[in-house]
C-alpha cells in the first residue's frame, strides 16, 4: 500500500468514526503553547447542530470560562442554520460545556493564575456528539514564535527535497 492509499484510508477511518473536525483553531497552536488538553462535550440546540454539521463555526476568538462550577464556552461563532426558523440562538452564545467535575476544578484552578488561559482547539462530532478539544495554554514569546516559523518553513523545504529527488 502506497502512502497516498495509507492517508486516504486513514482519513475513511477518522470520518467513519465521526472524528473529522467541523473547525480547528490553528492560531492557537501558534499563538500558544499547550499544556494540557481535554475533550468537553458540548450543550447545543437543534439548529446549532445542524449549522455545525454543515461546517458554518469559527473557533477563532474562543476561550473557555469557569463560573459558579460550570464551564462556559465564549466567543465561538456558530452561524445560524440557512434553513432555520426564528429559533436560531445568538450566533456567539456562551455553551456550557460538559466536563467532569475534578476537570473543571483544574481547568478553573489553572485559569486563576497569571498567563494561563483555556481556548478551544478543534470541534468534531463523536458519533452523534459534537464535543470540543480545549487546553489550557500559556502564551508563546515572540522568539518562540519566530522558531516555530523558521522550524514549519525548514521541515517544508525538506519535503519539497524529498518530493523532488523521487521524481
Amino acid at each position: 500500500m502506497s502512502r497516498l492509499e495509507a492517508r486516504a484510508a486513514e482519513r475513511a477511518s477518522r470520518k467513519a468514526a465521526g472524528l473529522t473536525p467541523v473547525a480547528q483553531n490553528k492560531r492557537a497552536l501558534f499563538e500558544y503553547v499547550v499544556e494540557e488538553k481535554f475533550e468537553a462535550g458540548l450543550s447545543l440546540t437543534g439548529p446549532e447542530v445542524k449549522s455545525l454539521r454543515d461546517g458554518n463555526a469559527s473557533l477563532q476568538d474562543g476561550y473557555v470560562s469557569v463560573e459558579k462550577g460550570e464551564a462556559w464556552l465564549l466567543n465561538v461563532h456558530i452561524a445560524p442554520y440557512t434553513a432555520g426558523s426564528y429559533n436560531n440562538p445568538d450566533p456567539k452564545r456562551k455553551r456550557k460545556l460538559l466536563l467532569h467535575r475534578r476537570e473543571i476544578q483544574k481547568i478553573g484552578s489553572r485559569i486563576q493564575r497569571a498567563g494561563e488561559t483555556c481556548v478551544p482547539l478543534s470541534l468534531y462530532f463523536k458519533g452523534p456528539y459534537a464535543k470540543v478539544q480545549v487546553a489550557l495554554v500559556t502564551g508563546k514569546k515572540t522568539l518562540d514564535k519566530r522558531e516555530t516559523i523558521r522550524r514549519r518553513e525548514a521541515d517544508r523545504e525538506a519535503r519539497a527535497a524529498i518530493k523532488a529527488s523521487r521524481r
